[in-house]
């Protein structure tokens, strides 16, 4: 017996969610999974996919294919092609991410390329070749997550923050195009998000001031909000934080962030 029907039916019977290793990725799979969603995981560690796909099987009784896939790799499109080949997927999920933390001048220009990649070059490859695909079924759906920190500048965070900004207006462009054919896009913008990349980046001390989110609630509100408008801006705390910074000048809210950044990340670069 399918518990969410209506949404297996527009969604399923498979779904695609890259960058499944961990976090959010993570949680939207088992998400997924408890809606009798099948579930292709993408990520460039296959161990971690392996040992969740076993659980999951076990839990929900639905299928998991793990894929070990580089999402910052050069035949990016012809991998992910060949690795959905044969399944009728109605959603797929892009929540890979790459941040290099620290000032721009003693950042390595690999690690920004990695990044531009990963979360610039990866949701424009998966949209493009789901699009059709979608298209031809009438239905379905793409969720890109995005950052708060792509509303803005932000010191030691300015490459990453720029592809966030892409990623939200990707999304955003994205929905214009096709919700008229039928297809439900949303910019899911997730703010500080208690993940393991999150934790092992943040000074124990400092990840408090952030206000993480779990990785579960960021996941559910994204799944909850697919259909109901182009962006969406996850937890209560992140809206607030969104509405009042708005009134402030562009340059007032990058000095904000900047200096929230510095203070949580500074001392952490520096050691």
């Amino acid at each position: 017996m399918i518990l969410f029907p209506e949404f297996h039916d527009r969604y399923g019977p498979w779904a695609v969610v890259a960058g499944a290793s961990e976090g959010i990725g993570q949680a939207y799979t088992h998400i997924l999974a408890e809606r009798g969603i099948n579930v292709v995981t993408l990520a460039r560690r296959i161990e971690p996919l392996e040992k969740d796909a076993e659980l999951i099987r076990r839990r929900h009784r639905v299928e998991v294919k793990p894929v070990s896939m580089d999402l910052a790799a050069p035949d990016l499109a012809e991998q992910f092609s060949a690795a959905i080949d044969g399944l009728d997927v109605g959603l797929c999920i892009y929540n890979a991410c790459y941040s290099a933390i620290g000032e721009f001048k003693d950042t390595a220009l690999d690690q920004y390329q990695k990044t531009l990649d990963v979360n610039c070059r990866g949701p424009v490859t998966l949209a493009n070749v789901m699009t059709p695909r979608l298209v031809e079924r009438g239905k379905g759906g793409l969720i890109i997550m995005s950052s708060m920190a792509g509303f803005q500048g932000s010191a030691m965070v300015g490459v990453y923050a720029a592809t966030k900004a892409f990623d939200t207006i990707l999304a955003e462009s994205l929905w214009a195009e096709l919700q008229p054919l039928g297809i439900d896009v949303l910019g899911c913008i997730a703010g500080a998000t208690e993940t393991p990349d999150f934790l092992r980046k943040t000074p124990a001390d400092k990840k408090d001031k952030a206000f993480p989110m779990r990785p579960e609630a960021v996941a559910r509100e994204g799944i909850e909000h697919l259909g109901k408008g182009p962006l969406h801006i996850c937890g209560r705390m992140n809206r607030s934080v969104n509405a009042v910074t708005r009134i402030m000048s562009h340059k007032q809210r990058t000095k904000f962030f900047s200096g929230a950044t510095r203070d949580i990340y500074e001392s952490a670069t520096e050691a």
